[in-house]
């Protein structure tokens, strides 16, 4: 790709040089050479999207050993990822990362204040501890994907973009 754009370079230089070609001509190379460019960072950007979502990938199946997934299809859009605690605590997760975590102790919910969950009648013991940890880790972490697969989306309705221009102004 960096070979094609130096291509391009040389092409407007030579083309604007020569003085023969007119204003339209040299408008439309620059306007290649923009787009030439254009392509080649959103390719680098899909590129790296793409690179971290694979790491993010093993992140997620390790987390999710710790978790069941719940939904009831007829009734719910979304699922969540739920763990219970030794003390019969149910942390749960939703599955599309929009929503707050939720914490459940005997049918009543709990109140989440940083590490720590506190409610009428409940002591949090450390396996509640370490399960709300691994929540709010998977939050974050479906959040993070959830973005990067947006830009990748978005990346690549760019790079479409870019290559029919490029294509039109060849036939031009």
């Amino acid at each position: 790709m960096e070979k094609y754009i130096v291509f391009a370079c040389v092409c407007v230089l030579l083309m604007t040089g020569c003085g023969k070609s007119s204003k339209l001509d040299q408008w439309r190379a620059e306007k290649h050479v923009r787009d030439s460019v254009a392509l080649v960072e959103q390719e680098r950007s899909m590129d790296y999207y793409l690179t971290q979502l694979d790491s993010l990938q093993p992140v997620v199946d390790e987390l999710l050993t710790h978790f069941k997934y719940e939904k009831n299809e007829k009734y719910q859009d979304h699922g969540f990822y739920v763990t219970t605690g030794s003390t019969g605590v149910r942390i749960m997760v939703r599955d599309d990362g929009h929503s707050p975590i939720l914490a459940y102790y005997n049918g009543e919910k709990l109140m989440i204040n940083g590490d720590k969950i506190g409610g009428k009648g409940y002591h949090m013991t450390d396996a509640d501890a370490r399960a709300l940890e691994y929540a709010q880790h998977l939050a974050v972490v479906m959040a993070d994907i959830i973005e990067l697969e947006l830009r990748v989306q978005r990346t690549s309705q760019e790079i479409q973009k870019y290559q029919k221009r490029l294509q039109k102004q060849v036939v031009q």
